[in-house]
């Protein structure tokens, strides 16, 4: 199972990461489920939003393309089990050293992401 769903997989994650490095908005709302709730522990300040809103505060930021930032996500690890699985990244951007822990679930046949739990690591 592991092998047949790691492509799908790390497509997704892939999209993700160009989604945010390029602040395409359309790219990340057909990776994540209508429902995916965001959580964030950046240092010191617990964010919590709904995909609505922060899809609103990618659109509104200048993306880390546009700042001519050097391209270094990464992929750390993936988890699948049955239709679920979670992806640990590592995503420097915008001064931050975040760090983000995906949940994806297969849900008629496709992955989607369903949570974001994310913090900032300093270096």
């Amino acid at each position: 199972m592991y092998s047949a769903e790691i492509i799908p997989v790390q497509k997704v994650l892939t999209l993700y990461f160009e989604g945010i490095f390029d602040g395409d908005v359309q790219k990340l709302k057909a990776i994540f489920h209508p429902n995916a709730m965001l959580f964030g522990d950046i240092e010191g300040h617990v964010f919590y939003k709904s995909l609505d809103d922060y899809l609103v505060t990618v659109k509104n930021r200048r993306s880390p393309s546009e700042l001519e930032e050097k391209f270094e996500m990464e992929i750390i690890g993936i988890e699948i089990i049955g239709n679920n699985a979670i992806a640990k990244l590592h995503v420097p951007m915008l001064g931050y050293n975040y760090y983000d822990f995906l949940s994806l679930s297969k849900i008629n046949n496709e992955w989607l992401i369903v949570n974001k739990l994310y913090t900032h690591v300093k270096q």
